[in-house]
C-alpha cells in the first residue's frame, strides 16, 4: 500500500494519532483532519485514494462531508461512528460511504477494510492513477486517448458527448439530475437545460446503444435524472 494516501477526518486527536499509526505501519503516507470542512480542503488539494470519515464532527459532520464528497469524487469512503443503529449506517451508506465501522474497532480489522477497498477501488478501475480505462460489460472509456468503444468497436462522440459519457461512467449506478449534468458538462449555470441535455443523451444512445429506445447502458431514472448502467 506503499503508493497511497489516505485521509483520517475525526475530532478527537488520539483517535487520529493512533490510526495513523497502524496505516503508516503498512506503508501508506497519512493526512489528518479534524473536522469536514478541513477534510474537503486537503481533497482538494491532495491526492488521495481513502478516506476514513468520523460521522460526528463540528462545523460539517461525516454525513454531510461524504454527500460533499460524492458530488466531485469517487474515492473509497468508510464511515467511523460511535453510534450503533442500523438507521446511523444506512444514511451513512446511502449517502456514498463504501463500508461502515463503528467505534470501538479492532485496529487490525479496520487496516483489513482499509486494504479491501483500495483493491476493489484499482480492481474497478475507478482510481484514475492506476487506470485510465473504464469498462462496462463492454462499453469501453479510455480517459487518455479519450475515445469510448462498443464492444471493441470505436464510437465517434463529439466532446460534449464524450464528456457527459465520461462523467456517468466514472460514477457507474450513481444518478445524476439534468442539472447537474449541465453544470458539470458546460461549466456553466444551468437554465432550462432539459432540452439540450436529452438531445446530447439521445444522440449518444443512438452511437452506443444496440436498440435506443431499450437502452443497456444510459438508463433515465424518472423524475431524478440519468445514470450508467454498472
Amino acid at each position: 500500500m506503499e503508493k497511497y494516501t489516505i485521509l483520517v477526518v475525526d475530532d478527537e486527536k488520539e483517535i487520529r494519532d493512533a490510526i495513523e499509526i497502524y496505516l503508516k505501519n503498512e506503508g501508506v503516507r497519512v493526512l489528518k483532519a479534524q473536522d469536514g470542512i478541513e477534510a474537503l480542503e486537503l481533497l482538494h488539494e491532495n491526492d488521495i485514494h481513502l478516506i476514513l470519515l468520523d460521522v460526528m464532527m463540528p462545523r460539517l459532520d461525516g454525513i454531510s462531508a461524504t454527500y460533499r464528497i460524492r458530488e466531485e469524487k469517487n474515492i473509497p469512503i468508510i464511515i467511523l461512528s460511535a453510534k450503533s443503529e442500523d438507521t446511523d449506517k444506512i444514511l451513512g451508506l446511502q449517502v456514498g460511504a463504501d463500508d461502515y465501522v463503528t467505534k470501538p474497532f479492532n485496529p487490525m480489522e479496520l487496516v483489513a477494510r482499509v486494504k479491501s477497498q483500495l483493491r476493489r477501488y484499482v480492481r474497478l478501475g475507478t482510481y484514475e492513477g492506476v487506470s485510465k480505462v473504464i469498462n462496462l460489460n463492454g462499453l469501453t472509456l479510455n480517459k487518455e486517448s479519450k475515445e469510448v468503444a462498443v464492444q471493441g468497436e470505436l464510437v465517434k462522440l463529439t466532446p460534449l458527448e464524450y464528456k457527459i459519457v465520461d462523467l456517468l461512467m466514472s460514477h457507474a449506478g450513481r444518478v445524476f439530475s439534468i442539472n447537474d449534468i449541465y453544470e458539470r458538462v458546460w461549466k456553466e449555470p444551468s437554465y432550462n437545460a432539459e432540452n439540450t441535455v436529452a438531445v446530447h443523451i439521445r444522440k449518444i444512445r443512438e452511437k452506443i446503444e444496440i436498440d435506443p429506445k431499450n437502452p443497456r447502458y444510459l438508463k433515465v431514472v424518472w423524475g431524478i435524472g440519468y445514470k450508467m448502467e454498472k
